[in-house]
């Protein structure tokens, strides 16, 4: 097996934007669109490490899907100022609002996960693939 690479807060980042474990890089911690794995098959981290963990990624998944709707608005109007088509505008807006949280939903699980391990790295208690745990360090004392 080859040895995993280093953690750095880009790499985890960007695994979670892939949708894939934020500690090893594997693809298998969904199974299909909305359903997460307890637990990567390949390094066994866990995807939520704490109780109620999935609340961050719906408060990123609704905070990103509203900044995407209100750019859709204002640059509609913007575009089509002075006279703004309102259906056509309507009709962005709700199909915006309906479908990007849904696309997005799994993105936010994984990069919650991401941001979770980049703040706190993985420890023994975690029971993952001693490899992707990072070198111990012995202070004085």
């Amino acid at each position: 097996m080859e040895e995993p690479q280093p953690l750095t807060t880009s790499r985890v980042v960007r695994r979670g934007l892939l949708r894939r474990c934020p500690l090893c890089g594997s693809r298998g911690i969904f199974e299909g669109w909305f359903q997460q794995v307890e637990r990567c098959p390949r390094c066994n981290y866990p995807t939520t490490r704490v109780e109620d963990q999935w609340i961050g990624s719906l408060g990123m998944n609704i905070i990103v899907s509203f900044t995407l709707l209100l750019g859709v608005i204002a640059v509609g109007f913007a575009v089509t100022y002075p006279d703004p088509p309102v259906g056509v505008l309507l009709v962005a807006a709700v199909s915006v609002a309906a479908l990007f949280p849904v696309f997005f939903f799994p993105i936010s699980r994984s990069l919650w996960s991401a941001i979770d391990l980049a703040m706190r790295p993985p420890d023994p208690d975690d029971d993952v693939d001693p490899r992707y745990l990072p070198p111990t360090r012995h202070g004085p004392g």
